[in-house]
C-alpha cells in the first residue's frame, strides 16, 4: 500500500480590522455633519458606519455622543421641511394636478414621507418630500 502525503500550506496573514466611525463631540439632532465631526477608529463595532464619506453632509436624527459608533439610522438627509410650516401639496395623477397648501405635521428631508393637514379640508394625508420642498400627495406618495 501506498501512503501519500498531502501537505498543507497555510498563509498567516494578520488580521485586518473594520474601520468603524465614531463622532467626536456631542452633536445635537438636526446638525449637518462636517469632518470635524467624526472620525475612523480601527475597530468593529457592530452596526457602525465604516466611511466618513458616507455621512458628511447629512443631518443627525438623533443626539451623537464622542466616541460613540455612528450608525446608520442615526444620520439622514437634512431636512427641507419643518414641523408646523406652510408647504405646497402637489396632487397629480394623469394630466390632473392639483396644487394647495397644507401644514407640515413633522420634519422631513428629501424621499421622506411625512403627515400634512390639508389647509383646506382639515384632512391629514400621507406624502413624500420633494427637492424642492413640496410635498406631493396621492395614490402613491
Amino acid at each position: 500500500m501506498m501512503l501519500r502525503t498531502i501537505t498543507f500550506i497555510m498563509f498567516l496573514a494578520t488580521p485586518t480590522l473594520a474601520e468603524s466611525l465614531i463622532a467626536t463631540r456631542v452633536i445635537r439632532a438636526q446638525t449637518l455633519l462636517s469632518e470635524n465631526d467624526v472620525a475612523l477608529v480601527a475597530a468593529e463595532i457592530p452596526g457602525a458606519l465604516g466611511d466618513a464619506a458616507e455621512v458628511l453632509g447629512l443631518e443627525a436624527r438623533v443626539t451623537l455622543y464622542p466616541g460613540r459608533a455612528i450608525r446608520a439610522a442615526d444620520v439622514g438627509p437634512p431636512a427641507l421641511v419643518d414641523r408646523n410650516q406652510i408647504v405646497t401639496l402637489v396632487y397629480s395623477v394623469g394630466g390632473l394636478g392639483i396644487l394647495t397648501e397644507g401644514r407640515a405635521l413633522a420634519r422631513g428631508g428629501l424621499g421622506d414621507v411625512i403627515r400634512v393637514m390639508n389647509l383646506s379640508s382639515r384632512t391629514v394625508l400621507a406624502g413624500r418630500v420633494a427637492a424642492d420642498g413640496a410635498v406631493h400627495v396621492g395614490p402613491t406618495p
